[in-house]
């Protein structure tokens, strides 16, 4: 099968969506729950077969460009979903939040939507091209794969803890790939290989001589990672009910959408808590001690966690459908604009870093590996 073909019949069987969406929602205006439970069933069959026709040949040595194929349909349903939530579209999707996820209609899960729509489903694409040319798309996948994750740990408990937890249906078991094939796909993107990273020993020995203060970049990375975690413990704490004044004085004069009964905010913090900042203490080790090979794949995946997460709790913060008394003020607006979005892009300038100058986090080979490799050369 020919690449561009390959590529075309991608984004042909994602677009299908457009149809199946509409088609689903004016069925449901006068069929039987079961009938349109029936429906769904055979489109959904319809679309594995001819799924399957498409990834067979050249591509079936990676099982992932199925899961990154049907992927790539289900987010533009998520972006149909958004863009009728905020009225640019009309009879896409109406029915399906209305009877089916209600929990989609809130301001967090609009912009869930509109980050799964749009940079999922470019990294999907994206994924399935390198996949039909055999070339690596790691980097891409473990970013992927640190959104998916987070966006799944924040969004499925807060419907069931928040204010939605009341109607969840069964639909909401429609979540269980979304946690399941991550922990698959994860070993399977680990365990790829990394490709070769062109240093020589004594580059490498060269890098690890260097102390922080000589490494400038990574200086202004680590008095981040510090900001980052003390800024982590405080929300934390305000999430908490940390009676202290300023915990008091930042919920209801600052970031008010930490209150939101819908549940979001405050998970999303409790993870930032207990997840994000044991990485920023663990990177900042890593940035003081050479040779930490662990960092550049786990900062690629963490930089995916906080663009996701911070996308949409900065968008949801300021969405009209957040209630006017949890909608960020207007007179601290660009402060808190700046914080949050400081606060997301510094670990992907820590990822890129990882990426574009290794040599630091590299192990020096052994006398056994460099010989190997001066007779390679």
């Amino acid at each position: 099968m020919e690449l561009p073909e390959l590529s075309g019949k991608v984004v042909a069987f994602s677009l299908t969506a457009l149809p199946v969406c509409y088609a689903l929602n004016h069925l449901s205006e006068f069929s039987h729950p079961l009938g349109m439970a029936m429906l769904s069933a055979m489109i959904l069959a319809l679309l594995f077969v001819a799924l399957s026709s498409l990834a067979q040949g050249d591509i079936s040595h990676d099982p992932l460009f199925v899961v990154f194929t049907i992927f790539s349909f289900t987010s533009l349903i998520d972006l149909f979903i958004a863009l009728e939530e905020d009225d640019y579209v009309t009879g896409l999707m109406e029915f399906y939040t209305r009877e089916r996820e209600p929990y989609l209609c809130t301001a967090h899960g609009i912009f869930s939507c509109y980050w799964n729509g749009t940079v999922h489903y470019l990294l999907y694409l994206t994924m399935t091209g390198a996949i039909a040319k055999r070339k690596r798309y790691r980097s891409l996948g473990l970013y992927w794969l640190g959104s998916l994750v987070m966006s799944i740990m924040v969004f499925v408990p807060g419907n069931i803890l928040g204010k939605y937890s009341s109607e969840l249906r069964l639909s909401f078991l429609l979540n269980i790939p979304y946690v399941s094939i991550p922990c698959w796909a994860g070993l399977r993107l680990f365990s790829q290989d990394r490709g070769p990273a062109g240093y020589t020993a004594n580059m490498i020995a060269e890098e690890h001589k260097k102390g922080l203060l000589q490494r400038p970049w990574d200086l202004a990375l680590f008095i981040f990672l510090l900001l980052a975690g003390l800024f982590t413990i405080f929300r934390g704490l305000v999430v908490l009910d940390c009676p202290t004044d300023s915990c008091f004085i930042y919920v209801y004069q600052y970031e008010p959408y930490l209150r939101d009964p819908v549940a979001y905010p405050k998970i999303q913090m409790l993870v930032f808590l207990f997840y994000a900042l044991p990485f920023f203490i663990l990177a900042a080790y890593g940035l003081l001690r050479p040779g930490c090979t662990w960092l550049p794949d786990w900062a690629l995946v963490f930089a995916g966690a906080m663009g996701q997460a911070q996308f949409s709790h900065i968008g949801a913060s300021m969405h009209p459908y957040t209630p006017y008394t949890y909608r960020t003020p207007e007179d601290v607006w660009s402060f808190l604009f700046i914080l949050n979005l400081l606060y997301a892009v510094g670990p992907h300038f820590l990822a890129y870093r990882c990426l574009r100058w290794p040599a630091f986090f590299l192990c020096s080979p052994t006398p056994s590996q460099q010989e190997e490799n001066k007779k390679n050369c």
